[in-house]
């Protein structure tokens, strides 16, 4: 590669990262909380997402929050309420699309935009789409983003950390070197502290050191996505935006965690039922089932106690996995133990119908319980989901009641609008107090 290419944008990709996404809506939603130090996860009794105040102080994500009280006891602490923040996600999507029909969802705080080519059409520069973006998702949403505009979208990516919270960053590829002669090569998106102390046995602390490597070093010393991604580094488009929207998926996993923890073997494995219940849901609406999966059990001390089950035949019903996983429920639930959160995992998925028949006919036997939970889904798609549940998830289903009565659950679901349900509302979030 040789710096100084005769175009700074050959492609001009922004990407677009809002600024402690959660703990921002729940200000735009309230302006009463704007500076005061925020804290959203109260329902997983760990730390979601924080202001930025907070992280100064030392605050972390992942945090518990009596760890988090320490150091914060002023903090206002808030459930998390996905069902907004989805909202304010979208409404993001929305505003950058006004530029360029290229978007590509890549979480619920970010996302990639291509205004290659839209310059003509916008009457503008690249800076100014970014500078007109970023200032219509403060003024629509009431919160601030952090933007990077560069020729690919590592570069992009580097380009809205620089100045966070609230910044923008160019970084046209004449310029390039001097940004990554700043960044530590551990910053690099997609490298973590192992690839990063790998890298420094060569030598190698920034991403400009890394960059400045030869293709044949990288492709003797790495692998194939870290080339890709030196690639990237050098203004070379590796990974074009995936803006049609996700077709499928090669695994499923659901969890969540509940609270307060709890030692009650049947409460654990009502919380496991309703996650198996939801991963199956899941699969069926992307026509998907699997016959490999492994389910955890987490500790109040965040360890994991694991099993993993191979099936006879693929599905996607929750009787065929909650059969495989009594069977080794005794020998993964330890008495006594407080426990924090469930999960399952579904792995190797496939087209549902493309599995060989089984030599015992077990899938023949599933056909009868498949068509009673296609009638179960069309109920859910016409009252909401989990309007009807198996009754081993009836604990886990009812203990948002309790957590209700508590003040645990968002304020939206607590605060319904004439005609909605728990299970069914209006994609209208609540701002500011409810009266």
């Amino acid at each position: 590669m040789t710096w100084g290419q005769p175009r700074a944008f050959p492609r001009a990709i922004l990407h677009v990262d809002g600024d402690s996404f959660f703990a921002s809506v729940e200000v735009a939603k309230d302006p009463r909380l704007r500076g005061k130090p925020i804290i959203t996860g109260k329902e997983r009794g760990i730390v979601s997402a924080c202001t930025y105040d907070l992280k100064a102080r030392g605050v972390k994500r992942g945090m518990r929050l009596d760890e988090a009280r320490k150091i914060a006891p002023d903090a206002l602490v808030r459930s998390s309420d996905y069902e907004t923040y989805s909202l304010f996600s979208q409404r993001m999507y929305d505003i950058v699309r006004r530029y360029t029909p290229v978007v590509e969802e890549y979480s619920i705080d970010e996302c990639f935009a291509d205004l290659t080519g839209m310059r003509r059409v916008n009457r503008m520069r690249y800076e100014d789409m970014a500078h007109a973006i970023k200032r219509e998702l403060l003024v629509e949403l009431g919160m601030t983003f952090s933007l990077g505009l560069s020729a690919t979208k590592v570069l992009a990516k580097l380009g809205s950390r620089f100045n966070k919270p609230d910044g923008f960053t160019m970084i046209p590829l004449t310029e390039a070197q001097n940004f990554l002669a700043k960044t530590p090569a551990a910053y690099i998106w997609g490298i973590g502290p192992n690839t990063a102390a790998y890298l420094q046995k060569f030598g190698i602390r920034t991403a400009l050191e890394f960059a400045r490597k030869d293709e044949a070093w990288v492709r003797s010393a790495v692998s194939k996505p870290f080339l890709e991604l030196w690639r990237e580094l050098n203004g070379i488009v590796q990974w074009e935006l995936e803006s049609g929207g996700r077709t499928s998926y090669q695994s499923i996993q659901k969890t969540k965690t509940f609270t307060p923890p709890s030692r009650d073997k049947k409460f654990v494995y009502s919380q496991l039922s309703k996650n198996v219940e939801n991963a199956c849901i899941k699969a069926r609406r992307w026509n998907l089932e699997s016959d490999s999966f492994w389910f955890f059990l987490k500790t109040q001390e965040f360890k994991f106690h694991t099993c993993e089950v191979k099936l006879q035949h693929p599905t996607a019903l929750p009787h065929d996995v909650l059969r495989a996983i009594f069977e080794h429920y005794d020998g993964v639930f330890r008495p006594g133990t407080l426990y924090r959160s469930t999960g399952v995992t579904f792995t190797k998925l496939r087209p549902a119908g493309s599995g060989q028949l089984d030599l015992f006919g077990e899938i023949k036997k599933s056909e009868g319980i498949k068509k009673v939970y296609e009638s179960i889904d069309e109920l859910s798609e016409k009252y909401g989901k989990h309007v009807v549940y198996l009754g081993s998830s009836f604990d886990a289903m009812n203990r948002n009641a309790h957590l209700g009565a508590r003040g645990d659950l968002p304020e939206r679901t607590q605060n319904l609008f004439k005609g909605e349900t728990f299970r069914r509302r209006l994609n209208i979030p609540t701002l500011g107090e409810v009266t």
